[in-house]
């Protein structure tokens, strides 16, 4: 079956800009230091690129006259668990007292000044 070209323009613009972000995401993960950091450029970045390669599925799926329900199901799921999971892990960390490369100032943490 033949697309319309501006859909598989537009598709083929959100594969690239999304593959652009997983790439992103994928270098910050292996380059930043910390697991703190670690945990931030992946997030985000992989959220944006599962959205955008499922929205251009939709698109295809949509120009092809059906319905994309699989596509918005799996976008729930990512969107919903790719922060609560980041989210516990980053709980996790701080529970366990993970340290942290950060530059953080001294009165930033209000468990290391006692209030008087």
């Amino acid at each position: 079956m033949n697309l319309p070209p501006f859909v598989e323009l537009i598709a083929s613009i959100l594969v690239l800009a999304s593959a652009f972000f997983l790439l992103v995401g994928a270098v910050g993960l292996a380059r930043l230091p910390d697991f703190f950091m670690r945990l931030h450029a992946p997030t985000l970045s992989s959220t944006l690129g599962v959205g955008g390669i499922v929205l251009a599925s939709m698109l295809l799926q949509g120009a092809q006259g059906r319905v994309g329900l699989v596509e918005l199901l799996i976008t729930l799921f990512v969107f919903v668990t790719a922060p609560v999971s980041v989210n516990v892990m980053a709980q996790a960390a701080l529970h366990l007292r993970v340290a942290s490369q950060a530059p953080v100032s001294e009165n930033a943490v209000p468990e290391r000044h006692p209030a008087a």
